[in-house]
């Protein structure tokens, strides 16, 4: 089907092919037909064409044992010949389309089309110029060479929105170039287990090529299409290909395909890879999107919809921007959860100041014409001569001009723009503090965090397992015993059961450095169990040798559910035996007898156990350790049991030892949990650990101190104390619970979800709570989803746990946290900060305007410096503030809380109190100033008259006093010492001085394009000088309590009522505003045109050749599938939307390429 897409590409490949078809025994076109097949079709068609997978193997030129030989040469001809694994992202914007972007703004279309008419004008010159008839607003003779400078400020006008125009798209194309160099870094950073020449090695998922076999283990995200070989309980999800949630079982004879892009959700196996890039499933619908985005460019909203669906194909992605059409996505891309808190405030705020400029500016363009005509016509009795016209529709034009700029300055466009500096550079420094922030809005989120629950393994702790202590042949040992003082039996038993039940990838390896702790890959608690094998003197990998990973006869892997794992081989005397590990009250529940001293099992009774768990397993775990049973059984060789009957399997253990293992506690964790605290945070602890285990670490982490009142309670009790007599869970029992809750142990993903969501629907308190939550494994996916902030662990994360998350933590460390909520602080602060000065300019600006408009006809501000301080308080002030670094001094308040408005009291005194002082000066220095200089007053000043000193000292002491309360702006907690930590913000000094430079420049030298004639130094001196005291008055304001204001208001919060609806709506319906509902039927209406395509071209291709037709029935039944989707979307009381359109990527993660199948170089 791809062969009608990039028909070039095929085309070349195909050229390929028939030149070395001869070397593999089959042709890309082969393959590609091959992966086109599902369950028993495909096992029929490997049979018939080549014989089973291991002749599909031959065919390949590759072992299913030792993989490829791994040579560049192969591997080059390989590339050549079935392409290389990656998936050309679409192009970035040019920086020509991001300004055209820019330019759709509707306040500087205004203002072109304001200042084309004014450029017009001046070069019409009408006959009757001279007719003394023809009103002037005010006396005052023209120099002719005024005259013909009337063009200037229609130019200047342009000029400026050019400016801010190419500020913008800059913006923006940094911005993406930013997100695509974060892309690449996840992208290089993944990698995938493959083997070559008979070696385990780990290669980026680029290099994988057909013929790689590749080992696939719980968590994985494949990367290529590929044909199962060997493993055991493969599960895996499919849902972002098909649609359907249930998680297939894959077997050799059954079902072997795998394909790109879906998880593995349980077992471990091989594949040998048959696909990649462009040829793998992903990669076919990629280039159909692809394909079919050149013939719809016409139909702008076809693109969306393409863009929303190569979303859904995309899977793991970092930022929002990545792949191309930022903006088209981001539209077509609603954010994860409901808007950002900051942006629902944000909206609102900009959307009611621009009403009130948009008001302001319409009556100050009314007042204006009316005075202008009852003056000329109506008091002077003038009558209307028809060559006038012109110039009375310069006038007009003028205040037309004069209005805009009103309206411009009054329109805060500098706040989207303050907001994408802030969160982009707080993203690209929270780089450095390891954490890699995946949506843009969970970074601000993470400042209102009020609640964190996190896992223990791995996060709280080193994830370093080391067994300390050890129960074998009833003796406790509480260091590692000497290897001569435990029966040879036992050890033998004990080394076997640990070497071969365990997944064979993990290992542990001599150190990389001497004198270093021993490498240990894969996963850890195996890797503790392994090195206690080597302390005991002993070595595991002859046990593995003797019997590979394929002789194993049956493996149950490890789950949730089971808590344990075993593994099943066939003895030399055709016997079975089985070694089990697993959580020791678990296993232990399941012996019926024990290794004795002489290594001789002997019986183990109930009350036994109960001994046993008083005297050594509590004791253990109060140390803080975990618990692990290694147990065995052995099975006659006829009747062969019935494997499938687990329950009947796992019982009548003999137990070999138990052990504890010790994960420290990371040494800075201690102190990062301190802070949080301070920081009004709770920090919970949820873990699958027994609870003396999880309550040891939790108080040495500190989460609970000794004596205070809370609760520790286990899964079991949880659920039992929180779901009514039917069995369902009810909110006010959780709301019991959770406000004292503090450690949960042996808990299931399920639980960790409940107690999330029960957290987030919480009433209880006055503040909705906002959650983030840690996780590692596959199983924290819901629950990282469910979350306002998801963090998944860089390291030891699974990939679809990476996927559910909103930030990756590359060192997987709690601190790193508490760094994230510190920068969020920062975020919500540099917002306000950049608000109380940007209000303070507008309120006096747009005063200004309006005052001077209708008492002189003439706003003492000219358009072109109204833009050029509306660049200054927009975008550098953006830039300056939004760029502070954050401080200690953030972890010591409380979090804001999703409803508290963005404008606190404190910032509106600041603000009214600035606005009077500035105000109060520009009055005087309009009304009174020609005298207090000993110059001529500007006022009332003919069209295209000279500018004036006066004015120009208007400007300037207006602009001094922005510089100087920029520098107010830094605060906004009512501190006093301004000036603190400013020295540790480059950009705000640069920003300040360059601004101040180059108002020196306009002044002197801007002459009429902005109206400003030189200033004499005494004069410079005075405008400095009334700007200084902006800071003096600034100590005057902090003064004043804000408590004795009591008529002070806040604003820009979120009411109540805003967030309601968010919060009652049903679950998964909750996620979806109208506009994405919209959204998501265009996407499903695209998904059915794909499937139809698909179908059409399946249904051509079987006539062709002939072959079966079910292909093309199989998606015709998902695409009704995806019809019945649509009814989900519109009535809530259904929730099970299905999976293909609210996967992990539906939203947000969507937007930009899949990095495994990318990799940019």
């Amino acid at each position: 089907m791809g062969d009608m897409t990039n028909s070039d590409f095929y085309s070349k490949n195909q050229r390929n092919e028939a030149n070395h078809a001869g070397e593999f025994g089959c042709t890309l076109l082969d393959l590609r037909s091959l992966m086109e097949l599902r369950g028993t079709e495909a096992v029929v068609k490997i049979k018939e064409t080549y014989g089973d997978t291991e002749g599909l193997c031959r065919h390949l030129r590759t072992s299913p044992t030792e993989g490829l030989p791994g040579t560049a040469a192969d591997l080059d001809k390989r590339k050549l010949i079935f392409g290389k694994n990656f998936i050309p992202p679409k192009k970035p914007k040019t920086f020509l389309q991001l300004v055209w972007e820019a330019l759709q703004d509707v306040t500087l279309i205004i203002l072109e089309i304001a200042a084309i008419i004014s450029l017009g004008l001046s070069f019409y010159h009408p006959p009757g110029e001279e007719n003394e008839a023809c009103a002037t607003a005010s006396g005052g003779a023209e120099d002719e060479g005024e005259a013909e400078a009337g063009w200037i400020e229609g130019a200047a006008i342009l000029l400026s929105v050019i400016c801010v125009v190419l500020v913008t798209a800059f913006n923006d194309w940094s911005k993406e170039k930013q997100f695509r160099g974060l892309q690449s870094r996840i992208e290089q950073e993944q990698k995938f287990t493959v083997v070559r020449g008979g070696q385990v090695i780990q290669i980026p998922v680029a290099e994988i090529v057909v013929g790689d076999v590749a080992q696939i283990k719980y968590g994985d995200l494949l990367p290529a299409d590929g044909v199962y070989i060997q493993g055991n309980d493969l599960k895996i999800d499919e849902s972002s290909l098909t649609g359907e949630s249930d998680q297939v079982r894959k077997s050799v004879d059954k079902d072997p395909m795998l394909l790109s892009g879906t998880h593995v959700m349980e077992g471990s196996g091989r594949m040998v890879v048959t696909a990649v890039g462009v040829n793998s499933q992903t990669g076919i619908i990629f280039t159909l999107l692809g394909a079919g985005e050149d013939e719809e460019k016409k139909d702008k909203k076809a693109k969306q919809q393409d863009g929303a669906a190569a979303m859904e194909m995309q899977p793991l992605k970092s930022a929002e921007g990545g792949d191309g059409d930022d903006k088209d996505k981001r539209k077509a891309n609603m954010h994860k959860k409901e808007k950002s808190v900051l942006q629902g405030k944000l909206t609102k705020l900009a959307v009611q100041i621009g009403k009130a400029g948009l008001v302001m500016s319409a009556i100050t363009v009314i007042i204006l014409v009316l005075y202008f005509t009852v003056e000329n016509f109506v008091v002077s009795k003038k009558p209307w001569l028809p060559e006038c016209t012109p110039i009375y529709v310069q006038y007009f034009v003028k205040f037309f001009i004069i209005g805009v700029t009103v309206l411009v300055v009054a329109v805060p466009e500098g706040l989207p723009l303050a907001v994408t500096i802030s969160l982009a550079y707080s993203v690209k420094k929270m780089m450095k503090d390891n954490n890699l922030v995946r949506h843009l809005d969970a970074c601000e989120t993470m400042g209102n965090a009020t609640a964190i629950c996190s896992d223990k393994t791995g996060t709280l702790t080193t994830n370093r397992m080391t067994v300390v202590q050890a129960y074998i042949g009833d003796t406790h040992y509480k260091e590692i015993p000497d290897p001569d003082s435990i029966p040879a039996k036992i050890l033998d038993l004990l080394v076997n059961a640990i070497a071969i039940n365990s997944a064979y990838t993990s290992k542990v390896l001599p150190p990389d450095k001497d004198g270093g702790l021993p490498r240990q890959v894969g996963n850890k608690t195996e890797c503790g169990l392994l090195g206690f094998v080597l302390d005991l003197k002993q070595d595991y990998q002859p046990a593995r040798n003797q019997i590979p990973e394929e002789k194993l006869y049956k493996v149950y892997t490890f789950n949730s559910v089971r808590k344990s794992m075993s593994t099943v081989i066939k003895m030399p005397d055709e016997s079975f035996r089985m070694y089990s590990k697993g959580a020791s009250e678990i296993v232990l529940k399941k012996c019926s007898k024990i290794l004795n001293s002489a290594g001789e099992p002997r019986i183990f009774r109930p009350r036994d156990r109960d001994e046993m768990v008083k005297k050594v397993i509590e004791p253990m775990a109060c140390d803080g350790l975990r618990t692990i049973c290694v147990a065995y059984r052995d099975f006659p060789s006829s009747p062969e049991p019935d494997w499938e009957d687990e329950n009947d399997i796992l019982s009548d253990l003999t137990c070999i030892c138990v052990v504890g293992i010790e994960d420290p506690v990371r040494p800075e964790v201690p102190e990062a949990i301190r802070k949080c605290q301070r920081a009004g945070i709770t920090v919970r602890m949820v873990t699958g650990d027994n609870i003396n285990t999880a309550r040891a670490i939790a108080i040495k982490c500190g989460i609970i101190h000794p004596g205070e009142d809370f609760l520790c309670i286990e899964g079991k009790e949880f659920n039992r104390r929180i779901r009514n007599e039917k069995g369902d869970i009810e909110q006010e029992r959780i709301d019991k619970i959770w406000p004292k809750l503090r450690v949960l142990a042996r808990s299931s993903p399920t639980d960790k979800h409940t107690l999330v969501k029960g957290i987030i629907d919480s009433t209880q308190v006055e503040q909705r709570q906002v959650v983030a939550v840690t996780g590692d494994g596959t199983n924290d996916g819901p629950a990282l989803k469910k979350a306002d902030v998801g963090f998944a662990m860089g390291i030891a994360g699974t990939d679809v746990a990476k996927e559910a998350s909103d930030i990756i933590l590359t060192d997987d460390n709690f601190s790193s946290i508490v760094k994230a909520v510190m920068w969020g602080r920062n975020v919500y602060d540099s917002i306000s900060k950049f608000l109380q000065f940007q209000l303070t300019v507008n309120v006096v600006a747009v005063i200004v305007a309006f005052t001077g408009a209708c008492i002189t006809q003439d706003s003492p501000l000219k358009a072109v410096q109204m833009l050029w301080v509306n660049l200054i308080m927009d975008t550098f002030a953006s830039l300056a503030l939004a760029t502070e670094p954050p401080t200690e001094s953030l972890l010591l308040r409380k979090p804001y809380g999703r409803n508290k408005p963005l404008i606190s009291r404190t910032m509106m005194k600041n603000i009214l109190g600035h606005a009077v002082y500035q105000l109060t000066l520009i009055f005087t220095l309009l009304f009174v100033g020609e005298k207090m200089f000993k110059i001529d007053s500007g006022r009332n000043a003919p069209l295209h008259s000279p500018p004036s000193e006066h004015y120009t000292i208007i400007f300037n002491t207006f602009v001094m006093m922005q510089l100087f309360n920029e520098i107010n702006a830094r605060k906004i907690h009512g501190e006093r010492n301004v000036f603190d930590g400013i020295f540790r913000n480059p950009i705000f000094c640069t920003i300040v001085l360059g601004t101040f430079v180059v108002q020196i420049v306009i002044v002197q030298f801007g002459g009429k394009p902005f109206s400003c004639s030189p200033l004499e130094l005494d004069q410079w001196m005075w405008c400095v000088f009334i700007g200084l005291g902006e800071l003096v008055w600034g100590q005057i304001i902090a003064t004043i309590p804000t408590s004795r204001l009591k008529f002070l208001k806040e604003a820009g919060g979120l009411t109540l009522k805003e967030e309601a609806p968010e919060e009652e709506m049903n679950e998964d319906v909750e996620e979806i505003d109208h506009a994405e509902r919209e959204l998501r039927r265009g996407q499903i209406l695209w998904f059915r045109g794909l499937n139809r395509i698909q179908t059409q071209i399946e249904v051509v291709n079987t006539f062709k050749s002939g072959t079966s037709f079910q292909g093309a029935l199989r998606r015709q039944s998902s695409v009704t599938s995806q019809n019945q989707d649509v009814t989900n979307i519109s009535s809530p009381s259904h929730v099970s939307l299905s999976n293909a359109l609210s996967s992990p990527t539906s939203t947000t993660a969507a937007a930009a390429g899949h990095p495994r199948r990318e990799g940019i170089p």
